[in-house]
């Protein structure tokens, strides 16, 4: 038998097309190969609730990264193998910085039972329509509190920011020089909202290539190939990390520049298609996937 091959894909402007959705193409094609003994997960910056959402019908087996690498999750019971949460003393730190520069976060975090999304007042339009999707979906972790420091006690996995991008933009570099290399935070426009940014922060031991990395440990595939698939710079990790990096060609230059194939793009059912070929062995024509001028075996 040959090597093993592990697949690991971000979903939004990767796996997932048009409104953040699977199409129903994708579905179909990705569980005829995992019935066939795929090895297959996702990496994202969402909660194991909303990738339910997105990935409802895809039997998925393997647990999912999520929140970057914060958690790794089981997404039948949505039991955490993993818990990368923040240091106490970061939680405070980065807590009274964002008070400083004038924003409120939403707080995730794991009391030992259940997931909560802890928050105190929605000062702009851009966390309001976060709220209103979360109480649509009847999203059971979003909860209301009249004083967000009462609740930080608990394992602090993310906080997340809604705001302007320039407030946001200098809120991330006060924090990284406040707390250089012991948190990592993404910033990204809102896909649907786009006169709005999200900052997510989290400890610098969440990450996806870790997350990665610890499923494959848990699940004894060290031995295995890892092909990732992404589009934004908080896939930079897993793509230097992985034996193959695959970029879509909506993906940023950053990510492009450290691929090792490019392909088409998250709305042409991409991935499924690259992997569907790659699963069978067959060569991917180039109209499928293009070499990258780059390379990410040097980083």
């Amino acid at each position: 038998m040959g090597r093993r091959t592990l697949y690991v894909s971000d979903l939004d402007g990767t796996l997932l097309g048009k409104n953040s959705r699977l199409t129903d193409f994708s579905r179909d094609i990705l569980n005829g190969l995992l019935d066939e003994g795929l090895l297959l997960t996702v990496a994202s910056a969402r909660s194991v609730v909303t990738i339910g959402e997105v990935l409802r019908g895809l039997r998925l087996r393997l647990p999912v990264v999520e929140y970057n690498g914060a958690f790794l999750t089981e997404l039948a019971t949505r039991s955490h193998r993993v818990v990368n949460a923040l240091k106490p003393q970061q939680v405070r730190t980065v807590y009274e910085t964002i008070l400083d520069h004038g924003c409120r976060p939403f707080v995730s975090s794991f009391d030992g039972v259940s997931d909560r999304v802890y928050y105190c007042g929605i000062p702009n339009a851009g966390m309001e329509d976060y709220v209103t999707n979360r109480t649509d979906a009847r999203d059971e972790r979003l909860t209301r509190v009249p004083d967000l420091a009462a609740y930080l006690d608990r394992a602090v996995v993310c906080f997340t920011v809604i705001d302007e991008e320039a407030r946001l933009r200098a809120l991330s570099a006060r924090l990284e020089a406040l707390a250089p290399g012991e948190i990592v935070s993404h910033l990204f426009c809102d896909a649907y909202h786009p006169e709005w940014f999200w900052l997510t922060i989290h400890d610098c031991s969440a990450s996806k290539d870790r997350a990665i990395r610890r499923l494959m440990e848990c699940e004894r595939f060290e031995d295995a190939e890892l092909v990732v698939f992404g589009d934004h710079e908080n896939d930079l990790s897993m793509f230097r990390a992985a034996d193959r990096a695959v970029a879509t060609s909506n993906a940023t230059e950053s990510l492009k520049a450290i691929a090792t194939e490019i392909i088409g793009s998250n709305e042409e059912d991409s991935v499924a298609r690259y992997i569907e070929m790659d699963f069978r062995g067959q060569v991917i024509p180039s109209d499928v996937a293009e070499r990258s001028r780059g390379s990410n075996l040097t980083d």
